[in-house]
């Protein structure tokens, strides 16, 4: 990794978390499906596809993706917001929460891709 290419990821990560940050806050409320979290994950996961599918230069890539949606999406808060729900009683909302976030993610993941190879 460069010195650039490490200013990058850390640029980028700066910009995704402090924006999580903005939209969790305004978005998760207790005792429910925390909306935050899925918005952002989705979110990244279309704009993953498109910045792949895109084909940009390596340093874009690493600024984009490592940086700003690796910041933004968060893996360990959605496994966090599982147990949570599942420990609380509402697991219909857990299943319900983890089989659209990973099946919708997956989705948006592949279409982004395609858009981005189209144009």
């Amino acid at each position: 990794m460069t010195a650039a290419e490490a200013f990058a990821v850390g640029a980028g990560g700066f910009i995704g978390a402090v924006l999580r940050y903005f939209i969790s806050t305004r978005m998760n409320k207790e005792k429910r499906i925390p909306m935050g979290t899925f918005a952002v994950n989705l979110v990244g996961s279309l704009l993953i596809g498109l910045i792949f599918g895109f084909e940009l230069p390596k340093l874009w890539t690493v600024f984009l993706v490592s940086g700003l949606v690796g910041a933004l999406t968060t893996f360990s808060t959605l496994m966090k917001e599982l147990i949570q729900l599942w420990r609380s009683g509402q697991r219909k909302e857990a299943i319900f929460y983890s089989i659209w976030t990973f099946g919708f993610g997956t989705l948006l993941a592949y279409v982004g891709f395609v858009i981005g190879q189209l144009c």
